[in-house]
């Protein structure tokens, strides 16, 4: 293999594998009933005029499956917390008691639960065609490649590669789907 097959392979792999680390990021902010601080993830707080990730601007616990904590470090940023909550629509209602907010986080309904797999399905499908036009940009770069002199059994090698890391990272997304929907689905 020469340097540039495996700059594009290595590339390919790079690529594919935060497309991955990214659905499991979404996937984590997908509830079942079990309370998480990743449910609260990508949540903005004004803060004095700045829009500031509500885990930077108080502790996040989660005392048991049912509930999530949030402590501000400032007592006054409490109702802006409980604002940024409402407003996102997670489908929950902060509790407000002055000092920190309550989550308490409902069962489910079976409904809820049908809806939610159907939301980690479509964001599969978004990260599979993610995965999907690196694999083109990919087999664009091999095609360079050998109009620029690659042997061709090389560059046919490289497309294969590539093909097998695709279907690789695709597997890896059921995977995780297949678990998810598991977890959802278990009441």
């Amino acid at each position: 293999m020469t340097e540039d097959t495996k700059s594009c392979l290595e590339q390919v792999k790079e690529n594919m594998a935060s497309t991955v680390s990214f659905f499991d990021k979404e996937l984590q902010k997908v509830h079942a009933g079990k309370a998480s601080p990743q449910m609260l993830d990508g949540l903005k707080v004004d803060y004095y005029g700045n829009p500031t990730p509500i885990e930077q601007v108080g502790n996040i616990n989660t005392p048991d499956a049912k509930q999530i904590i949030i402590q501000p470090w400032e007592r006054a940023l409490v109702p802006a917390i409980e604002k940024a909550i409402l407003t996102a629509n997670l489908g929950f209602t902060p509790q407000n008691n002055g000092e920190y907010i309550r989550i308490v986080i409902p069962t489910p309904t079976e409904e809820r639960r049908k809806e939610l797999v159907k939301k980690v399905k479509q964001e599969a499908e978004q990260n599979k065609v993610s995965i999907r036009n690196i694999r083109r940009n990919a087999n664009e770069i091999a095609k360079k490649l050998k109009d620029s002199g690659t042997p061709e059994d090389e560059v046919k090698k490289l497309e294969d590669d590539i093909q097998k890391l695709t279907n690789e990272f695709i597997a890896k997304i059921d995977k995780m789907v297949d678990a998810k929907e598991k977890e959802v689905m278990t009441v």
